[in-house]
């Protein structure tokens, strides 16, 4: 949400997040998106400007994970935008060693891309403890500060997953840009 509403705000959009998150893996994300699509079929006024999908590769294709949300998404059309980290999201957030020291006071190592569960949960809040001098609660109360901190073009890089979502949400910040012009 943080990532959304710092590009939103980059090029001038207004935006009215409606965030909604789900536990237990990748199935119920599905599973929720399916509901979700049908109760927006139903009640065609409440249609959103804008969906945007976010589960982790964990370790599939991005391109298996991006085929999975489309047949769900089908019948939304181009309002759905997928954000699927490769693996993980915390890997996302050691990208930036400038912007982790930054906010943090001290920089983090670059993550290597390997698939294994929990491995960049571990590594970020590592990370974030052995930063800073007051533990913080859980490691994420601070990521808002961290992402419009974070040097996007250089994220973009260094992980092919943020540049698959940030490419489409631009390009669709700058059709919004245009129309409210």
């Amino acid at each position: 949400m943080a990532l959304v509403q710092r590009l939103a705000n980059e090029y001038n959009v207004t935006t009215n997040i409606k965030a909604s998150g789900v536990r237990r893996g990748h199935g119920k994300v599905i599973t929720e998106l399916k509901q979700y699509q049908r109760d927006l079929q139903r009640n065609k006024e409440d249609l959103p400007d804008l969906v945007i999908v976010g589960t982790d590769s964990n370790c599939k294709k991005i391109l298996e994970r991006e085929r999975e949300i489309n047949q769900v998404t089908s019948d939304l059309g181009d309002i759905v935008i997928s954000m699927i980290p490769d693996p993980h999201i915390e890997r996302w957030l050691l990208l930036d060693s400038e912007a982790f020291k930054a906010v943090f006071g001290k920089g983090c190592s670059m993550p290597d891309q390997k698939c294994e569960r929990g491995r960049y949960k571990h590594m970020s809040l590592n990370a974030i403890y052995d930063a800073t001098m007051v533990p913080p609660l859980d490691g994420l109360e601070r990521v808002e500060e961290l992402v419009n901190a974070m040097n996007l073009q250089h994220m973009e890089q260094y992980d092919n997953s943020v540049q698959r979502f940030l490419s489409p949400l631009r390009r669709q910040f700058r059709t919004w840009q245009q129309t409210e012009s």
